[in-house]
């Protein structure tokens, strides 16, 4: 007989029992972002959702999925991990209001070498404000501990949602034609993107996240939470005829916008319309960061765009402000000739 003490899978690197008490820990949190339409709780094989097709004629599923990038890296260092889940629900559940879906459901992976629950349940709680915040139940996910897959305290995340419209209310863009108004909605900073660039300018300039900056300090300015637009928007398009939206996310404003623009439109930005928030200059200055180059890596202030008819233009921006939203008019659609740009900044 061999006298080898027998292996078990906590002697390769992964505890169970911590996976079932963060089940556990976090049922409540995760139950408090439930709706009607949700059939059991946290433990199933799959999370089950009975589809409200009682409102609709015509349903459509539009489904999302993200992560949050190397934005992960700064919570990680600096041990802030309140903002990173509801980044994580923002980036997935404005991609799908943008087609004008309600989001109904969320799922989160979570991935990490050694399962720290304390860390999983502040992240877990985030996500769960998030979904809060966007009216989506959180119905399940994954926690997968992978030793020699991460290194000490790294973690990842990627989420998925999915939202329900109607068939003949889905927003392509098709609809936007000159003569049109855009609006602008102010994100709340880099929201999720240009993270890598952000760590080299960080790198080069030799600051830290705890250096002071305005009322607080850099890291609040740069962990800020990515705003979700879910609510505000769901009671624009309930309000006015919205034929168009945007989230602008990597590449920026004219890349996003273009994405929803119709063969022979244009928009006409105005650069002017707005304050970049100060994190953009401080970013520019200690990266010596071209404009265009910004204009490209960040949404600059601009965190969604709304298109709508010159005559609801003024109750779209009542509507929006009143939703807690800043928004403005950033620009106009006009029409597009053959050589022009699909979106003009200037």
């Amino acid at each position: 007989m061999s006298d080898r003490k027998p292996l078990s899978y906590r002697d390769a690197g992964v505890d169970i029992d911590a996976g079932n008490r963060l089940v556990e820990d976090i049922k409540s949190v995760v139950a408090r972002t439930h709706r009607p339409e949700v059939l059991g709780g946290l433990g199933g094989f799959g999370g089950l959702f009975r589809l409200p097709v009682h409102r609709y004629r015509d349903p459509v599923l539009v489904s999302g999925t993200d992560g949050v990038g190397t934005k992960l890296r700064l919570a990680i260092d600096s041990g802030r991990y309140e903002g990173i889940g509801i980044d994580l629900v923002a980036m997935c559940v404005n991609d799908v209001i943008v087609a004008g879906a309600e989001p109904l459901f969320f799922l989160d992976y979570y991935a990490t070498g050694k399962l720290e629950n304390a860390v999983a349940e502040a992240v877990i709680a985030s996500i769960a404000e998030g979904c809060r915040q966007a009216g989506a139940a959180l119905v399940g996910g994954e926690t997968a501990e992978m030793p020699g897959m991460y290194q000490a305290g790294d973690f990842d995340l990627a989420g998925f949602c999915v939202g329900i419209v109607e068939y003949d209310r889905i927003l392509d863009g098709g609809a936007i034609a000159p003569g049109d108004i855009v609006l602008g909605l102010a994100s709340s900073g880099p929201h999720s993107n240009g993270y890598s660039l952000i760590r080299k300018v960080l790198e080069t300039s030799g600051a830290s996240l705890d250096d002071a900056f305005g009322d607080g300090r850099l890291a609040d300015a740069l962990l800020a939470p990515t705003r979700i637009y879910v609510a505000a928007l769901q009671k624009l398009l309930d309000a006015v005829p919205v034929h168009g939206l945007a989230h602008i996310t990597g590449g920026g404003l004219a890349e996003n916008f273009a994405r929803v623009l119709p063969a022979g439109s244009a928009a006409l930005i105005d650069a002017g319309s707005w304050q970049r928030p100060a994190i953009f200059d401080w970013l520019q200055q200690k990266g010596d960061i071209s404009e265009a180059e910004m204009r490209r890596s960040f949404n600059c202030g601009v965190g969604m765009t709304v298109v709508v008819p010159a005559a609801q233009a003024d109750q779209a921006l009542a509507t929006l402000n009143a939703a807690g939203e800043q928004a403005w008019r950033l620009g106009r659609i006009v029409a597009r000739g053959e050589d022009d740009a699909a979106v003009k900044i200037g």
